[in-house]
């Protein structure tokens, strides 16, 4: 009998912390990845393709799914830093809301399932958290709006994509892109204070559990679902998690308050995120502790 073919999967945003994550899951899972780049020429995870491309190019887009002839798609590419789009906002539209709407109606066009990689930022966290898919959206920074706008311009182009709120996320970095966690270990290896907010709250995830939790998306079409982890963490305390997990001095850590660094962006105070509608459908993030302990030991 004739073995059938691999199921391909294009991912945008292969060369971020997430999308190179998302390309190492996706191919240990079985399939056949085809990662979409842009200024970073990286060497993907063995198993995965790189094709170059300008999201912001709708021709250049279509021409990638035609190359591609994906079988789903997991759109992973943002400008992803909230003071960066609230400096160039512009650009922040062009990426965040533009490109992702466009490529929603190509994926609609060809009638190919589509995962949106969304953000907990959609919130003002003045209140209701932890929040689940039935709170309203109330974004008090660019990031955010722009974010808000992509998932209903997308929903309006493609009523099947699956939107994804995403929380913060650590682990492993890729050849091209760290999550916050290593230059944290860094300032604490090398003997530097590091300040970190004690009134900013978030439900962080290892990069490797929210790839498992997009990979799971795919099978729900047309769901909202919020992929944050079981444990609701300001930003002192995960500094704390990661000073006690590699052995280093807490005595590094400064408590700060949000109030006292000003900021392009407004930054939520709380928007941990309630996650069981994706529990409940076999999303089992671990604990960050864990998570942490299995990527120091690499």
């Amino acid at each position: 009998m004739k073995k059938s073919p691999k199921q391909r999967l294009l991912i945008t945003g292969a060369s971020g912390f997430l999308g190179w994550n998302l390309c190492r899951a996706a191919t240990a899972a079985g399939w056949s990845v085809i990662g979409a780049v842009n200024r970073n020429r990286i060497k993907l995870p063995e198993g995965a393709e790189s094709a170059r491309t300008d999201l912001c190019d709708w021709d250049g887009m279509k021409e990638l799914l035609d190359f591609a002839r994906p079988s789903a798609v997991i759109h992973a590419a943002a400008l992803a830093d909230p003071n960066s789009c609230a400096r160039e906002p512009d650009a922040s539209r062009r990426v965040n809301l533009e490109a992702s709407v466009n490529l929603a109606g190509l994926c609609a066009d060809a009638a190919v399932p589509l995962v949106f990689v969304s953000t907990d930022l959609v919130f003002d966290g003045r209140g209701g958290a932890p929040y689940a898919e039935s709170a309203g959206p109330n974004p008090i920074c660019l990031y955010g709006e722009h974010k808000m706008l992509a998932e209903y311009g997308m929903r309006e182009r493609w009523p099947s994509v699956t939107l994804c709120r995403m929380p913060l996320m650590f682990g492993e970095p890729g050849p091209a892109a760290k999550s916050f966690v290593q230059p944290m270990l860094a300032a604490l290896r090398e003997g530097r204070e590091i300040r970190l907010f004690t009134d900013e709250f978030r439900t962080p995830v290892s990069g490797r559990d929210a790839a498992a939790g997009l990979l799971l998306a795919l099978k729900h079409p047309g769901l909202l679902l919020h992929l944050g982890g079981r444990e609701r963490l300001s930003r002192f305390e995960m500094g704390r998690l990661l000073a006690q997990t590699s052995g280093l001095p807490e005595t590094l850590l400064v408590k700060s308050r949000q109030a006292d660094v000003a900021m392009p962006a407004a930054r939520p105070p709380d928007v941990s995120l309630d996650s069981r509608r994706a529990w409940d459908l076999g999303y089992n993030p671990a604990p960050v502790e864990a998570e942490l302990s299995a990527l120091l030991k690499g």
